[in-house]
């Protein structure tokens, strides 16, 4: 009998591996082997396999005097998971010679039920992809999974709820051979989110509005500093609702990674993510790790928020290892078994009181903060901080106050969204699409400066000792500000502005 192979992949976040099944059949006394690198998960896939088999109408593979090998190559590889399932049944059975499958170049995925019904599996996304840049024109997955490949075009997503459903698709000499249809391509609804809490809930703190709008247009890293119960956590949750609603590639990116989680509720979505660590998360559960690397909090915060609150409570080495996903937006996760690069794109929002015990009445909260923390928070990871966010108790009257801004929040989202076309427009063709992403080289190029404007920022580096990513960071939020004034070169203004929202520390 000749050695058969058929195709499926293992995802990653950054996409897939192909992996090339291949199955070979000899007479003997029975036995079924898998190799190449297989996980726990894959070796228990003989009994499924074989059940699933049986309950296919098919003799189980258990039943016959064979010897099965079934290779998973390349074989330096590690595989996990159950999305094996299927492709290794398929693979038997056609080595030997119940099914003859059509020339159709296609991809198999799905965990086998032992009464051969498949079930959803995680990180379809990545392996959709994976399948059709390499040329691939149809993939068979579960129904589970269907909405989720089917965001991906240009290649036919084939929707399954059994193995016996998938035998008769693919082989056209089954005498009850039936076409399965393809999945219809996944609309993504592209709107702005309306979270538990809006701009308008907040009576007050104008100022640190003001600084949340600015933090959005240009996608700029912020600390809000205030005494417990001023609204510190209401303010990182209103930030949500006045973000952008992620673009199509931006979605399936996030997609792929929450898929390759297993989080599979609201997959498919444009509202960007909001994650909230809490402050005794491991070092390894925020940057990722393990000893097959795996993403961490940092990642499935990509392309959203990243909200740490009581941020010096995080342990030290949690919080500087925050160094690297905030200055290059990746992470570089190093291990024995092997080197993974996972995408951090986030924006960082940290909330914190400068008191760890009763309030002291002090108005210089940086002061309050470094005595006591003692340095707890590193240099580096402020100068990283483009926001200093001061949120002081609110008056009474205020509070008090029964009218509300009604539509604040879609002035802000207006604003937002009319400041990052500007800046989309501006960076075209540079590989960045906000202010807080550009590099110095941006700056230098495209960034023009008046004499007048050049003169603060020089005596504004000498009196405060700005480091050089200070200053580039003072010219990033000052120009995000002159966006969002519709301004077409920075004013002296603007950057007056963005001096009050320097780190004080």
């Amino acid at each position: 009998m000749s050695v058969t192979r058929i195709y499926t992949a293992q995802p990653h976040v950054l996409g897939g591996t192909l992996i090339s099944i291949e199955a070979d059949l000899t007479r003997g006394l029975h036995s079924f082997s898998i190799v190449g690198l297989a996980g726990k998960a894959i070796e228990e896939s003989k009994d499924r396999v074989s059940s699933a088999i049986k309950h296919s109408g098919y003799d189980s593979p258990k039943s016959k005097n064979h010897k099965i090998v079934i290779s998973l190559a390349p074989a330096d590889i590690k595989k996990e998971g159950p999305l094996f399932d299927l492709p290794i049944a398929l693979a038997y059975l056609q080595v030997a010679g119940l099914v003859t499958p059509d020339g159709t170049r296609r991809i198999y995925v799905g965990e086998l039920a032992l009464d051969g019904s498949l079930r959803g599996v995680r990180g379809v996304l990545s392996i959709v992809q994976t399948a059709r840049q390499l040329g691939f024109t149809e993939i068979i997955v579960p129904v589970a999974n269907a909405a989720e490949a089917a965001c991906v075009d240009d290649i036919n997503i084939i929707p399954a709820n059994s193995l016996d459903e998938v035998i008769r698709h693919i082989d056209v000499n089954h005498e009850l051979h039936q076409s399965i249809s393809p999945q219809p391509a996944t609309d993504i609804e592209s709107t702005w989110t309306d979270g538990s809490v809006m701009l308008e809930d907040i009576k007050g703190q104008e100022s640190a509005k003001r600084a949340l709008l600015i933090a959005a247009a240009g996608r700029h890293n912020l600390i809000l500093v205030g005494p417990p119960g001023t609204g510190k956590t209401m303010l990182a949750r209103a930030f949500q609702g006045i973000l952008p609603p992620l673009t199509r590639s931006e979605v399936l990116e996030v997609s792929a990674i929450r898929s390759i989680a297993g989080e599979t509720e609201n997959l498919i979505s444009a509202i960007p993510p909001f994650r909230t660590p809490h402050h005794t998360a491991s070092y390894t559960a925020l940057v990722g790790g393990g000893t097959h690397p795996r993403p961490g909090e940092v990642t499935m915060a990509h392309k959203g928020v990243l909200f740490m609150d009581e941020f010096p409570e995080f342990e030290r080495r949690a919080l500087d290892a925050l160094r690297q996903p905030l200055e290059d937006r990746v992470v570089s996760i190093s291990r024995v078994q092997g080197t993974a690069l996972f995408p951090a794109d986030f924006i960082l929002v940290a909330a914190m009181n400068p008191y760890r015990g009763s309030e002291d009445g002090t108005t210089d909260l940086a002061r309050a903060m470094q005595e006591t923390y003692k340095g707890k928070i590193s240099g580096p990871i402020l100068d990283r901080i483009d926001l200093w966010i001061e949120v002081p108790h609110v008056p009474y009257e205020t509070l008090t106050n029964l009218t509300r801004n009604e539509g604040e929040t879609s002035i802000a989202r207006e604003a937002v969204a009319t400041a990052r076309e500007k800046q989309h427009d501006r960076l075209k063709g540079r590989g960045v699409t906000t202010n807080a992403e550009m590099t110095s080289r941006d700056i230098d190029d495209i960034i023009i400066l008046s004499p007048e404007v050049k003169e603060i920022l020089k005596l504004s580096s000498a009196k405060l000792n700005l480091s050089p990513r200070s200053y580039h960071r003072l010219i990033k939020v000052s120009r995000t500000i002159a966006d969002l004034a519709g301004a077409l070169q920075i004013e002296p203004d603007h950057v007056y502005e963005a001096l009050q929202y320097r780190v004080k520390m």
